[in-house]
């Protein structure tokens, strides 16, 4: 089974908390706070490795988690940074996170993934809580309270795999696509008489001297209807999109009554619907199976229709071997005239949005009327803010009433209306709200 797709669930590191330890000394009297810094957690990254060609390693593990950063000491001592993940996979992946909330049918893309080497952060660790030395002022010389670390980022993980081929294989099922892989690669690709043979993607590369090579894909047999879901077809056809070329082989025969000029047009057809980008990419035409009679017999016909197009195409059998040798080279020429399959790939990167921290303003909040007596604060700073506060110590708890006050969340809270004693929530911390007027 070919893997090229995958659903993962990330957790980045949480924050180690801070210290809220004094300073306990002999001889040392007034020591004051003394507690360090927790340490901030580990970021989860994905990072491309050329040894992979498949999305199979995430069929088995669908969790990944980053370790968590360690707790400040005492004697200032701040906890140690947790270590980052990195999450390896194969080039040409693409990453959607979740939908929006509001849009629960469309997954945001986030990202592509093409080069070797290359890596992009996914989950964001959190930063380690602030001890209690952080909070001495001169009217307050020995506070006791500490933050707790901030959460780590936590996001579901849609991966889709385009491979990265240099010449894609296409033509309708059986037309001896696989065939002429094994032909010309040492590829070994299931080759039988019937629809549907080829079940998944396979790949094979083309060595024409030490200096040179490219790589061929030869997708599943596309058939009517294919880019609007009918068949194999449409579950490859994204796969063919980064190719730079593409070889259209048709069955000169008529294999089971077809005709291959309606095969030809049908096949550009099923690519203009899917893309109109992948029906402009340069073509190469082979009528395969010249070695059969009703080939012979159709081969002026087909000859005729190509010449009214402009077109030269390549006369082979890929089964006894006739013509491949001339036709690699061919396809050699063509694509070393062509944008690498990396350079196609990287030229729409400006087109794809890249994951990074939220660009809003730190400080800007929502607030919404979840449900009579329930409401839902929304707001990146408060968020974090919230969910560092250590909700047992009453002087972190005064620190986040003023906290409150100064954002303006009280008051927004109080123009909705809210009521001694209702829910308000803050990310995934839940407060009970008290009137103190």
């Amino acid at each position: 089974m070919f893997y090229d797709k995958a659903k993962i669930h990330l957790k980045a590191g949480d924050g180690g908390n801070g210290s809220a330890s004094m300073r306990r000394e002999k001889f040392v009297p007034f020591g004051g706070p003394d507690g360090g810094d927790g340490g901030r957690g580990g970021s989860i990254y994905l990072k491309v490795d050329t040894s992979l060609n498949t999305l199979l390693p995430f069929k088995y593990k669908q969790h990944y988690k980053a370790q968590s950063g360690g707790n400040g000491r005492k004697r200032q001592m701040h906890g140690s940074a947790g270590y980052d993940l990195y999450i390896k996979v194969p080039p040409g992946t693409i990453f959607y996170t979740e939908p929006d909330p509001d849009h629960p049918e469309r997954p945001v893309l986030q990202g592509d993934l093409t080069e070797p080497g290359q890596t992009i952060m996914v989950a964001r660790a959190g930063r380690g809580g602030l001890g209690n030395t952080h909070y001495k002022t001169s009217t307050h010389q020995a506070p006791r309270m500490a933050q707790n670390g901030e959460p780590g980022e936590a996001r579901w993980l849609r991966l889709e795999l385009k491979i990265l081929a240099d010449v894609g294989l296409v033509g309708f099922p059986n037309a001896g696509k696989s065939t002429l892989l094994s032909a010309i690669t040492a590829a070994t690709p299931k080759i039988a008489d019937y629809p549907f043979t080829t079940l998944e993607p396979n790949l094979g590369v083309v060595i024409i001297d030490n200096d040179y090579t490219y790589v061929v894909a030869d997708i599943p047999g596309l058939i009517e209807g294919a880019s609007k879901g009918v068949g194999l077809g449409h579950e490859f056809l994204r796969h063919i999109e980064r190719t730079r070329l593409l070889v259209h082989i048709l069955d000169g025969s008529g294999y089971s009554g077809r005709d291959p000029i309606n095969d030809y047009e049908q096949i550009n057809k099923e690519l203009a619907d899917y893309s109109p980008e992948l029906a402009a990419k340069p073509q190469i035409v082979v009528i395969n199976k010249v070695d059969i009679p009703e080939t012979q017999e159709n081969l002026a016909r087909l000859k005729e229709y190509f010449r009214q197009k402009d077109i030269e195409p390549q006369i082979i059998s890929a089964a006894g071997r006739q013509g491949t040798k001339e036709l690699i080279l061919q396809i050699a020429q063509a694509v070393k005239e062509l944008p690498s399959a990396t350079v196609l790939a990287a030229s729409r990167e400006g087109e794809i949005p890249v994951l990074t921290p939220a660009t809003l303003d730190d400080d800007a909040f929502t607030v919404i009327v979840e449900a009579p007596g329930e409401y839902r604060v929304r707001g990146k700073r408060i968020e974090r803010i919230v969910a560092m506060t250590p909700m047992e110590n009453w002087e972190a708890l005064e620190r986040l009433q003023l906290v409150l006050d100064r954002m303006g969340i009280s008051r927004a809270l109080d123009r909705e209306g809210v009521k001694g004693g209702d829910l308000v929530k803050f990310g995934e911390k839940e407060l009970y709200w008290e009137d103190n007027r």
